[in-house]
């Protein structure tokens, strides 16, 4: 079980995100897409959730004029190549539940 995972109960968190980063929000309900802009730049994706993704990359990123391809970088991992298996971890719900079992 993931710390937090993309999933419709975490649609509204994202949308006050963008909404706090200063974003303007709305779905076109004629191509089923969440959209965002600020300052021209606009983004457009499947959910909430996703949106704030985009705008992550963007913020990341920090273009100071458009051009092509103007989000892309280079990784150690590359898509599709991402390793199918966890490395070793303990989750912070496991750390903080043994925490707790001891005070």
């Amino acid at each position: 079980m993931a710390a937090l995972s993309e999933h419709i109960n975490v649609y509204t968190t994202a949308i006050a995100v963008l909404e706090d980063k200063r974003f303007s929000i709305w779905h076109d309900r004629e191509t089923d897409t969440f959209c965002a802009q600020r300052d021209g730049w606009d983004f457009g994706a499947d959910n909430p959730v996703s949106l704030l993704g985009l705008v992550a990359i963007f913020e990341y990123k920090n273009p100071s004029e458009y051009i092509s391809s103007w989000w892309e970088t280079e990784g150690s991992i590359r898509y599709p190549n991402v390793p199918d298996n966890a490395p070793e971890y303990t989750p912070v719900y496991a750390r903080f539940r043994h925490q707790s079992e001891r005070e």
